[in-house]
């Protein structure tokens, strides 16, 4: 009898590889040219432009650090800096702590809970210049009815930038807490309730332990979402109300560093173009950066199951 010899591992692993190595440029070439023109080549084209003066890219002239000098030295910006960092930090615990208590209570068996989930998700499908405008109208039907000079006030708008980005952003941080949760081994909490834990106890050794990895997605969502939010700014108070410094300048005391950027860009002063770009340049340090130190420390707590 003839005995059919098979193929070693090794020689069939590399009959495989072939032709893959063969097709890889065919469907990752498309992407690859996307990402290239897309992604790549405005970022390097931006990060040049941020080191010149220029009315419109095609009279730039190179003119060293001087954009960045004048982009540290705007108080403007460094208004609209601090302002985001404090929103980014406030939105970053409200958001996060009411998804997971949201989800937290959706996971217990409740009646309705599919029901929830959806309502609790919808407003994260409306657009958000859109729910910007949705609330403006609300907050002026709301503020119209007390003086008008609580309009003027800087903390409703700060107040009423939170409430927005919560009430979008909190059934999709839901989503993401609902997945963790649930895939919570069982036995583990069996185990816990043998063992006598109570439900605090249960809490903090278990539940958010096994979770985390879940609060690495969504503490990164929200940081990176605070910082970078533009269309509800724009749309909820455009910046008002002003404050006027002693030479006549103005800060928009609730305006953000995405629309301070887009203000500095578009505004009354076209040779200012390169101290925007410049400053879209230090925003992408900044929150590549934050977001990046996020995830290190975040990640070093997870717990493998």
């Amino acid at each position: 009898m003839k005995r059919h010899r098979t193929a070693p591992a090794s020689v069939s692993s590399v009959l495989i590889r072939r032709p893959i190595k063969r097709w890889f440029l065919l469907f990752m070439g498309p992407m690859l040219i996307s990402f290239c023109v897309g992604f790549l080549y405005p970022f390097l084209k931006g990060l040049y432009l941020s080191f010149c003066k220029f009315k419109t890219t095609s009279n730039a002239t190179f003119i060293g650090f001087g954009n960045y000098v004048k982009a540290l030295s705007d108080p403007s910006f460094l208004h609209s800096f601090w302002y985001t960092a404090l929103f980014a930090v406030v939105s970053l615990v409200l958001v996060n702590l009411l998804a997971f208590l949201i989800a937290y209570c959706l996971t217990q068996g409740i009646k309705g809970s599919n029901i929830f989930r959806t309502v609790f998700f919808m407003p994260n499908l409306i657009g958000g210049i859109v729910l910007g405008y949705i609330w403006s109208m609300i907050f002026d039907g709301i503020l119209m009815k007390y003086d008008t000079s609580i309009l003027m006030n800087s903390s409703y708008g700060f107040w009423g930038l939170i409430i927005v980005i919560a009430w979008q952003q909190i059934g999709y941080m839901m989503i993401i807490y609902i997945a963790g949760l649930q895939a919570i081994p069982e036995d583990m909490m069996e185990a816990a309730k043998i063992d006598g834990a109570n439900r605090t106890q249960t809490m903090f050794k278990i539940t958010i332990p096994n979770v985390m990895p879940s609060i690495t997605i969504c503490t990164f969502l929200s940081l990176t979402n605070g910082f970078k939010l533009f269309d509800q700014n724009l749309a909820l108070t455009a910046g008002q109300p002003f404050l006027f410094n002693a030479d006549g300048t103005a800060i928009k005391t609730t305006e953000m560093l995405a629309l301070n950027i887009f203000n500095t860009f578009y505004g009354d002063n076209p040779s200012a173009r390169g101290v925007a770009q410049a400053k879209a340049v230090i925003f992408f340090i900044l929150v590549a950066g934050l977001g990046m130190i996020q995830l290190l420390a975040t990640r070093k707590k997870e717990v493998q199951q």
